[in-house]
């Protein structure tokens, strides 16, 4: 690219933003401007660490550490930009830049983590920290710094070197390899179904499959996808036990098709190259790797939690699986029961127990009143609230924009939801961030968003969530506060900046906030006659709250167990599938039960590498958030002002500028047992 031809990175609308809000202006963002833009911003990039690392001066934390984390803005905004489109609202033409993108990214980082004269003023400036009258935050960065050098191999030899960049840009490549076959197989498969087909779908479902069919071109049908907002509850409320099993099998092997889209080869590569990431770095395995800068800190550690909840949930799901076989004999079946009818059996046991149909929830949970929860939830507890700004544009229509004020009024923040499946998304839900919030330098104001693939309603009629989903937009909501409610000074330790296990506290310690009684009398009103949920459906609500948990809990342990058995051996199995096959015997895994996200599109940890040795965390955070949580019920107040203020003090607003295990001490006053996350869970 001839330097008359590269794009003026000070005004261009990916780098330099001018929408309300401080957003990029998203109508004057075009695919095509991605790959000049990335190309302008990483040789920017890389010419602000050249002048750091060849400063003649003597290291200082000005000239060198906050240089470093101040540098590269142009490559963070549309780095942001892109992964978003990336996510939420992809194409062949993004597919294409991020197959490219990917591998070009991390030859570029593993140049600087590598570039001994950069690495040389760092390792100067740790090893005088102590002279240096840094404040605590500051030590922090630097320790991690020096670290995070350390292990992306500024220590390595030149082979060394070398060959871990070659590895890291695999991984990269394979990464995203991983992530589009699954949403391929996600975008491509659909059932289509005709009226007769829908017997025992409740109307919620129909309508959610009858706007799928039309999206798609097959208006007056029906669509079953492999959106879960409308996998689960088919297998749930579905009569027709073919139709569950077709469902099921094209769910649980998205990515193992033997077409242009398995994962089998792919997941293979990733888990040797990791290994071999590890030796290199001189880690056990990749467990070990990736558990040294964690709560958790060893494979062993992660085991000591996991292992007595396997065995409890076992128990649990075959005391409730001898029931759920009476049931299917009922009801006529002398079939042995099968994995795809758990969920209808369980939903009909239910039932039977409780006098409680799960359905009968959805008409009180709308969409806008669950987002109105979360909303008044975070002002009762943080003082913060959200005011919507209808008519900006972002990557999409369906994306909401909200601005954010301070309790005193003044402007806080940005927030953005875009709440609706579409085939251009991949599948779950998830928060991020266009930018971070940090006082360093300049500063900067947080621009949050969430994620989320609910059912897309017909035109005029509300979305109504299941319990689960409304559960999973509190949840990452919380992880959206997280990031709006940062109070630290440098970028690298912004909001959700924190250990893979203490990161997923603020989001699940937000989700109890939803079965709040007042919340709920507040915002929980039919959706036709906005009328409150009865105490009597209140009640049973509560009464279930533990239902099911056998196969929950196996569902999910199961997935974690298995994320650390690839990754805690320190070379990597010749078939994945195979060792998936042989590690779920050897656990006694129910025949019955899948894992929740089986290898091929376990995407949590073969998608990149966020959750790789990581997918346990979200139980860890769970012995952390039923034990927080029962600091307010404690009080006999779930908003008590004194508790809130200090979780916002040392949970939300301190981002990683503190050793997790120093924050919740200071928060609860003590580190939690597992106990009370076995007793949430209904497993004691």
């Amino acid at each position: 690219m001839s330097v008359s031809s590269a794009p003026d990175l000070s005004t261009h609308p990916l780098t330099h933003w001018t929408g309300p809000l401080g957003l990029p202006d998203f109508t004057r963002i075009r695919d095509q401007d991605f790959s000049p833009v990335f190309d302008a911003a990483l040789a920017a990039h890389e010419a602000d660490i050249s002048a750091i690392a060849d400063n003649p001066e003597p290291a200082t934390i000005a000239n060198t550490l906050e240089a470093l984390e101040l540098c590269g803005e142009p490559l963070d905004h549309v780095s942001s930009i892109f992964w978003c489109r990336a996510g939420a609202h992809t194409n062949d033409a993004i597919q294409k830049i991020e197959r490219e993108i990917s591998p070009k990214m991390s030859r570029h980082f593993s140049a600087i983590s590598m570039n001994p004269k950069l690495f040389a003023r760092i390792h100067d400036l740790y090893q005088r920290r102590e002279t240096l009258d840094l404040d605590a935050e500051t030590l922090r960065v630097l320790e991690k710094s020096w670290k995070g050098f350390v292990k992306s191999g500024a220590k390595l030899d030149a082979d060394g070197k070398k060959r871990l960049a070659s590895i890291n840009e695999d991984l990269s490549r394979l990464g995203t390899t991983f992530g589009q076959n699954v949403l391929g197989d996600e975008k491509e498969w659909v059932l289509f179904l005709d009226e007769a087909d829908l017997t025992g779908l409740p109307d919620f479902l129909k309508s959610a499959m009858a706007q799928a069919a039309e999206s798609r071109d097959r208006k007056g049908q029906y669509a079953v996808t492999l959106s879960r907002s409308i996998y689960e509850p088919f297998t749930t409320f579905s009569d027709r036990r073919d139709l569950r099993e077709k469902a099921f099998y094209a769910f649980t092997h998205r990515g193992e098709n033997g077409g242009a889209t398995d994962n089998g080869n792919v997941v293979a590569d990733m888990l040797r190259l990791r290994a071999e990431k590890a030796q290199l770095l001189g880690y056990d395995s990749y467990a070990a790797l990736k558990l040294d800068d964690t709560m958790a800190k060893t494979p062993t550690a992660v085991h000591t939690l996991l292992d007595p909840v396997w065995t409890k949930a076992k128990e649990k799901a075959a005391e409730d699986e001898i029931e759920l076989q009476r049931l299917a004999q009922q009801a006529g079946s002398n079939d042995k029961l099968s994995a795809w009818d758990w969920r209808y059996y369980q939903e009909k046991l239910r039932a039977e127990k409780y006098a409680f149909d799960e359905a009968e929830l959805k008409p009180y949970l709308q969409l806008d009143k669950v987002i109105e929860a979360c909303f008044d939830v975070a002002t009762r507890l943080f003082g913060v609230s959200f005011v919507e700004k209808p008519g900006i544009a972002a990557w999409h229509p369906d994306v909401r924009v909200f601005a954010i004020l301070n309790p005193d009024g003044s402007e806080r923040g940005t927030f953005l939801a875009d709440y609706f499946n579409r085939p251009s998304k991949r599948s779950g839900a998830w928060m991020s961030a266009l930018k971070s919030g940090y006082k360093l330098g300049r500063g900067s104001k947080p621009i949050i968003y969430n994620i989320m693939n609910f059912a897309k309603p017909a035109e005029g009629e509300p979305a109504l969530l299941s319990l689960d989903e409304a559960k999973t937009l509190f949840h990452e909501f919380g992880h959206a506060l997280h990031g709006m409610l940062t109070e630290v000074t440098w970028p690298s330790l912004s909001g959700t900046s924190v250990s893979r296990d203490f990161v997923e506290l603020p989001s699940q310690l937000y989700e109890h906030w939803l079965t709040v009684p007042e919340v709920l009398e507040k915002h929980a009103l039919h959706y036709e006659t906005g009328e409150p949920m009865p105490q009597e459906l209140m009640d049973k609500m509560v009464a279930t709250r533990t239902f099911g948990a056998g196969f929950a809990t196996v569902e999910f342990t199961a997935s974690a167990l298995m994320d650390m058995a690839y990754h805690a051996r320190p070379d990597a199995p010749e078939s994945p599938l195979a060792f998936e096959r042989e590690t779920l015997e050897s656990l006694g895994m129910p025949d019955t039960i899948v894992m929740r996200h089986r290898t091929p599109h376990f995407s949590h940890v073969f998608a990149g590498d966020g959750y790789s040795a990581g997918y346990y965390s979200y139980m860890w955070s769970e012995v952390l958030d039923a034990d927080a949580f029962s600091a307010f019920i404690e009080t006999g107040d779930p908003f008590n002002a004194e508790m809130a203020a200090k979780l916002q003090k040392y949970i939300y607003a301190s981002g990683g500028s503190a050793d997790p295990e120093t924050l919740y001490t200071a928060f609860r006053g003590k580190m939690p047992s597992p106990e009370a996350m076995m007793a949430k869970r209904g497993l004691v």
